[in-house]
């Protein structure tokens, strides 16, 4: 303590900074705890007094010759006074409410102090000059209530205060306290009636806490109204916990209106949580007695826990000690509150990201002072990861549809001997990385539906701009226990730092197949070939393309993860990322045409699907999967319109009835009229359980979705099943050929990219297809000009006052020609970062653009009907790469 008291800041902001920096992780918990409540006594001594106005204690504020001090001079004095060990006054009888909210420990704590500190500590705790409730050591919901209406009596609520500060400041107190009632026997009860009956016996069933409440079901005392909760009990059981959770809200609402006891819940948490930290990292308290959740379960409860006065101290240590829960208790914790339903998750979910956007605000991060280095930052975010599966627990769950891994593993790469020769053998060979707790609750995200608050609700802003995400990917891929990775916690980012994360993975992973590939060339003579090289004829491109993606997935699949490099023959130009683009453009645009018959499309969906009747060859379809995957590999965006089906399905998820309303919505609603159908529906509509299509001939095909289905009427009984198995032919089985060799294709590039760990489905459609909301405001603001342009510039106005002027598919050209792609990329067009340069005075020539780099060449026009002329002539005639 000594040599801490030289380390204190000269200036503390409050006694609570005082207390935090008595911390030394060498005493044991109870001397840290005696050692702060003696100051905070002294503290209050010094600013409150004893209220004995004789008081010859010179370090009292009721002295009569008492200096009076402000809070930071008093908070070093306490300090001061604890070192020296003074004199402590005792509380005169006339002065009420002077006891402190600080917990008073028990005789038997302080005298244990004074023990381990070898007599040099001989205060010792005064006698209660009122009733205390000393051998109070746990609460029950009735105990409160009965000690409430006492203080309210007196208006003196101090023994209220006490009670609060030495229970809820002790973990082992906390466990037993607002126990559930057991349930009894038939004999057990008639013997409680009648015991009911004997006053005397029923106060001593009071006074040992037997009749804590009343008894409540699991499922309904952790719930706060009908929820998806339900359909979580019933698929994985009630979690069986020993509090009484609504007794506990009942109690925090009856006393967090009182300001004064409302305290001694905070400064109780502050004394709590270093010695629950303690005791779960050194002692391993879970696993002797798992009713130590109880602790956890009561604490969050308290709806205050957002507030201000709790960011500061009390939340951050609460939440480092919950993230030092072992996984067993994690997973209990998140089923438990998956019952709770929405605005109590909603709850929970504010309180973290409060402490979390506090913390962000309140400090200045950068690449020197890491925000993943904030110790509250990260315990607030492993906790909110507790609520994220809460809510994917607690929502619609669908774990029964799990698409089945293809049947034939994808080729590992040959390059892979000389990896372990060089000490660089590949990671996650199996594939990306499983949170833990997910792999603990047997859940991905994927299987929900929909979860009880939206996704979006768990992304914090202030956090995503502060994040170096460079050195965050690096910590996840190190994956240290010293260092706190965000990207463990995708949840929380948005898609456009996830997208930042995939495309540091991708390039490394690029550069280090090139580096490999010249290694290569120098052991074993070969040619020197860094990039995935692809030369393609402009009328044959389908086919160049389809016979050299088979030959490499072939050879070595590894090639596909090298940076892609296209060449259109008899054509100039130097692959930076825009001959690429337009290579997925013209190989999406002619993949997808309807009179190639390999998708089929909805007009009243503007969707594509795969046709079941197709008569192209599977290499067709893993060729489109290779091409989804390069261009999410290579960062580039492709037009292409498939239902969310589709990308569930490409995250192992099979396609159900509920998918139809965006893939079939014709058959959708059809099916949805049968269900939801009244009268006789087997005489109604004499349906059996065969179904007709026709191929692209216009041919009927006829399939029975059960054997003998011909024969199998649909009637109001077995309806459900004809829905589910008609959804499940139409979405996976008619197709199964088709989309395998799709997702195949797909999964040979991303097999060993973190994207299914990062992204959900529909942030997959985003990376694929980019945002579909042109902003053009955004894009305008973020560009930046060059060549003697600036914002300010007359052309320069009168081409943004030009291009705010056109069509949404006028826009969509421009777009097209100056970036290679029609769509905005993650996170709007304020992201593409586009250049406007100045090319020459005016003249007649068009603009030109280097899509590679997004550069528009513009010439100073000296007109804006000039302008605008040649604009639309270039946007217009833009396709091809060629030089005259």
């Amino acid at each position: 303590v000594k040599t801490l008291i030289t380390l204190l800041p000269p200036r503390p902001r409050s006694i609570e900074a005082v207390i935090s920096a008595v911390r030394p992780v060498t005493l044991a918990a109870l001397k840290r705890a005696a050692a702060k409540h003696l100051i905070e006594r002294y503290y209050h001594q010094l600013t409150e007094g004893c209220g004995n106005e004789a008081c010859t204690n010179e370090a009292c504020g009721s002295s009569p010759g008492f200096q009076r001090m402000d809070n930071n001079a008093a908070a070093i004095k306490a300090l001061e006074l604890y070192k020296n060990n003074a004199k402590l006054c005792d509380p005169h009888p006339s002065k009420k409410g002077a006891s402190s909210a600080f917990p008073e420990n028990s005789a038997k704590g302080a005298h244990n102090f004074s023990a381990c500190s070898n007599g040099k500590m001989n205060h010792k705790d005064l006698p209660p000059t009122r009733e205390d409730f000393r051998d109070l050591n746990y609460l029950t919901e009735e105990k409160v209530y009965e000690i409430l209406s006492l203080c309210s009596e007196t208006e003196d609520y101090s023994p209220l205060i006490r009670v609060i500060g030495r229970v809820f400041s002790s973990a082992e107190s906390l466990v037993q306290s607002f126990r559930k009632a057991k349930q009894h026997t038939k004999e057990e009860l008639k013997s409680l009636q009648a015991k009911d009956e004997d006053k005397d016996e029923d106060e001593k069933e009071t006074a040992s806490g037997s009749s804590t409440a009343m008894e409540v079901e699991p499922e309904a005392s952790s719930g706060d109204g009908p929820s998806h909760g339900e359909n979580n009990v019933q698929k994985f059981g009630p979690v069986e916990v020993s509090v009484d959770i609504d007794a506990v809200r009942r109690v925090y609402d009856r006393l967090l209106s009182n300001e004064k006891i409302e305290a001694a819940f905070l400064n109780a948490l502050v004394y709590l949580s270093p010695n629950v930290e303690c005791d779960l990292t050194y002692h391993n308290v879970y696993a002797a007695d798992p009713n130590y959740l109880n602790v956890f379960i009561i604490v969050m409860e308290n709806s205050n826990l957002h507030s201000p006065e709790y960011l500061e101290i009390a939340l951050p240590q609460f939440c480092k000690a919950m993230s030092k829960l072992p996984l067993p208790a994690l997973a209990k914790l998140a089923r438990l509150w998956s019952q709770y339903g929405a605005d109590q998750i909603r709850r929970l979910v504010e309180t973290f990201q409060q402490l979390i956007t506090y913390t962000v605000i309140s400090n200045e991060f950068s690449s020197d002072n890491l925000v993943n280095e904030d110790d509250g930052v990260v315990a607030a975010t492993k906790c909110l990861k507790i609520v994220y599966y809460a809510n994917v627990l607690g929502g619609d769950l669908d774990t029964d549809h799990n698409e089945e891994e293809d049947d034939e593993p994808i080729p590992e790469s040959s390059e892979l001997t000389l990896q372990e020769l060089l000490g660089e053998e590949r990671r996650n060979k199996k594939g990306p990385r499983v949170d833990p707790l997910e792999t603990e609750l047997g859940i991905r995200a994927s299987d929900c539906r929909k979860p009880l608050i939206t996704f979006e609700d768990f992304i914090n802003e202030p956090l995503n701009e502060v994040l170096e995400m460079d050195k965050d990917y690096t910590f996840f891929k190190v994956e240290t226990e010293s260092k706190f990775s965000f990207m463990t916690c995708p949840f929380i980012l948005n898609a456009v730092t996830k997208n930042l994360g995939l495309y540091y993975d991708n390039r490394i992973r690029m550069y280090s197949e090139r580096r490999i590939t010249a290694l290569y060339s120098l052991v074993q003579g070969q040619q020197l070939n860094p990039y995935l090289r692809l030369k393609v004829r402009r009328d044959h491109i389908i086919d160049d393309a389809l016979v050299r993606l088979e030959m490499i997935a072939m050879e070595n699949p590894a090639d596909l993860k090298k940076q892609l490099y296209v060449e259109f023959e008899g054509e100039q130009g130097v692959d930076e990322g825009g001959v690429s683009k337009e290579f997925f453009q013209l190989v999406v645009e002619e993949i997808f045409n309807p009179d190639i018959g390999m998708f089929t499309y909805d007009e009243s969906t503007k969707l594509f699907w795969f046709n079941p009747s197709s008569f192209e060859n599977e290499g067709q379809f893993t060729l489109i999967g290779i091409v989804l995957g390069l261009a999410i590999y290579n960062n580039c965006i492709l037009d292409v319109h498939f239902p969310m089906v589709v990308y569930r399905k490409l995250m192992g998820k099979k396609g159900t009835f509920r998918d139809l309303a965006d893939s079939h919505p014709v058959l959708y609603q059809s099916l949805k009229d049968l269900l939801e159908y009244e009268g006789n529906v087997e005489e109604d509509m004499m349906i059996t359980f065969q179904i007709s299509q026709t191929d692209l001939f216009g041919n009927p095909l006829m399939y029975d979705l059960k054997e003998g289905g011909d024969k199998i009427p649909v009637t109001n009984e077995n309806r459900k099943d004809f829905v589910a198995l008609y959804a499940e032919y139409m979405l996976n089985k008619s197709v199964e050929k088709q989309f395998k060799a799709f997702r195949r294709g797909f999964h040979m590039v991303t097999n060993e990219s973190p994207l299914k760990y990062l992204f959900r489905p529909e942030e997959i459609e985003l990376l694929i297809c980019g945002s579909r909301n042109l902003d053009f405001q955004a894009l305008e603001e973020s560009t930046e000009y060059d060549g003697g342009y600036n914002k300010d510039s007359r052309i320069i106005k009168d081409f943004w006052e030009t291009v705010h002027s056109f069509g949404q598919e006028q826009k969509r050209l421009f777009l097209q020609f100056t970036t290679g792609t029609d769509r905005a990329p993650v996170g709007g067009l304020g992201k593409l970062k586009m250049i406007i340069a100045k090319n020459g005075p005016d003249s007649d020539r068009l603009p030109t653009s280097h899509t590679c780099f997004n550069v528009l060449l513009l010439p100073e026009y000296s007109t804006i009907e000039k302008l605008r002329e040649r604009l639309l002539k270039a946007i217009t005639y833009a396709k091809g790469f060629g030089m005259l």
